[in-house]
């Protein structure tokens, strides 16, 4: 289910670091639309670096890398697709699906909430992203900071 960034329902019903790395991000926007990559300091979240996830907007056919995964990412994937295309590494059911998120985040220029119940290898796994564009000149969409919270699903 995506949702409104700037709707308070899911705000009312998300995990309370959801809302503190979003408060964190907004802080960083100062009088911009979106902060740059340069105003996220790493020791500022680093409570939830193993949840953060960087992917490059570049201008080839590749479209969105993957530029840092965080360790819980990678534990939950099973690998690091660190400088791979979202394309080929993705992590929702479709490329198609991957990519409409990013696309979405790089239209708008604004936050993307999403939730999603899906099956890993062994087992079922809800995972709630929030994904942050990133602008050097606070126009274009060069950098998307995600940040993930995962929960296994007992059924």
């Amino acid at each position: 289910m995506a949702t409104d960034p700037t709707a308070s329902d899911w705000q009312q019903t998300c995990h309370p670091d959801m809302l503190k790395v979003l408060a964190y991000w907004q802080s960083k926007c100062g009088d911009r639309t979106m902060p740059s990559r340069a105003d996220i300091d790493p020791l500022e979240l680093a409570a939830y670096l193993p949840q953060i996830t960087l992917v490059d907007v570049v201008p080839d056919a590749r479209r969105f890398v993957y530029r840092l995964v965080g360790t819980a990412e990678v534990r939950l994937r099973g690998k690091d697709p660190t400088g791979q295309a979202v394309a080929d590494s993705f992590f929702a059911a479709t490329p198609a699906e991957a990519l409409n998120r990013y696309e979405r985040v790089c239209r708008t220029c604004l936050p993307f909430y999403e939730e999603d119940d899906f099956q890993v290898v062994d087992r079922y796994v809800s995972e709630a992203n929030l994904f942050l564009p990133l602008s050097n000149d606070g126009k274009t969409v060069n950098m998307v900071m995600v940040f993930s919270i995962n929960r296994d699903l007992y059924l």
